[in-house]
């Protein structure tokens, strides 16, 4: 028996076929496409004797534009470390970092950094903290104010514009670190506990702010973190690092649907990942809590 389709019904056939497919062909557009960060066989050493601390040893890792990568690990393995090798902090290691492709060793004006520690300038209001970088690069004065307050709107903050830091809460702060090197358009965001200092319900709520900075902007971002809930809340992939020296032990695909925001916590795949996580985490932080006790033990030893 032969069955007739109208122009319409070939249509909706055609396009359903297509939806069907789009998951798949974007898996084969990412494995054609090159990796814009490369981490390739990381090792770091701090002093050459006795007491030499390896805090790194082979660590390599990829990430893709727009993806959001975190990286989790135990208090000493080496987190930080990686943050600043990445960054261009620290040059004397082993192993290679390239961008696009080209290899690198110190600053390159492609990362842009976030640092753990309160960096906003006192003296300037937060836009004119925004506005520095732009000011560095030479950009006129109205270009200046219009991109620093279409970022102070990103991260909620333009009604705070003319504020000076000491006016401003911790949590305002960091955006406006943030804001401010998101000004210099850099293609990696890389963040070193930018929301640390922050109790956890307004760490839940600022997460909303760099997942709509990610949409928004589709800004590659890598984020180094203490906390499970902040790296499955945001994250394409967790990178979970053993105790030191650091070395991956797993990378966690959050298979998460995006966009999203910290209402996901409420999902039962949400617990699902966090537990897991943890349960890498927790063997990792025992053997880094059982190492300390043992120090402290030679150290009373010594003593005597």
């Amino acid at each position: 028996m032969r069955i007739s389709f109208s122009q319409r019904q070939k249509k909706q056939v055609r396009s359903h076929a297509r939806a069907h497919d789009r998951p798949a062909q974007r898996v084969k557009a990412k494995e054609k496409m090159a990796a814009l960060l490369v981490v390739n066989n990381i090792s770091k050493q701090f002093g050459s004797d006795a007491s030499a601390v390896s805090a790194l040893a082979g660590v390599s890792l990829e990430v893709y534009q727009d993806e959001f990568i975190s990286v989790i690990g135990p208090s000493g393995c080496g987190k930080s470390t990686l943050f600043n090798i990445i960054g261009g902090l620290l040059t004397d290691y082993e192993g290679e970092v390239l961008i696009d492709g080209v290899k690198v060793n110190g600053c390159h004006p492609d990362i842009g950094m976030v640092f753990q520690e309160e960096s906003t300038f006192p003296w300037r209001s937060a836009r004119e903290n925004v506005e520095f970088p732009l000011e560095i690069q030479g950009v006129g004065r109205e270009e200046r104010r219009e991109r620093a307050m279409a970022l102070l709107k990103l991260v909620g903050l333009a009604d705070f514009s003319e504020r000076y830091p000491a006016e401003l809460s911790g949590g305002m702060k960091a955006r406006t670190a943030i804001a401010r090197t998101l000004a210099a358009r850099p293609k990696i965001l890389l963040m070193d506990e930018p929301l640390g200092a922050l109790d956890e319900q307004t760490r839940l709520l600022l997460g909303d702010k760099l997942l709509q900075v990610h949409r928004e902007l589709r800004q590659t971002s890598l984020l180094i973190t203490h906390s499970i809930t902040e790296a499955v809340q945001l994250s394409d992939k967790v990178v979970v690092m053993t105790f030191r020296p650091g070395r991956i032990k797993r990378v966690v695909n959050i298979d998460l649907p995006r966009p999203r925001s910290s209402a996901i916590i409420e999902s039962e795949r949400f617990g699902v990942l966090v537990a897991s996580i943890w349960r890498d985490l927790r063997e990792e932080a025992s053997r880094g809590l059982a190492a300390s006790e043992a120090a402290l033990q030679t150290g009373a030893a010594a003593g005597h």
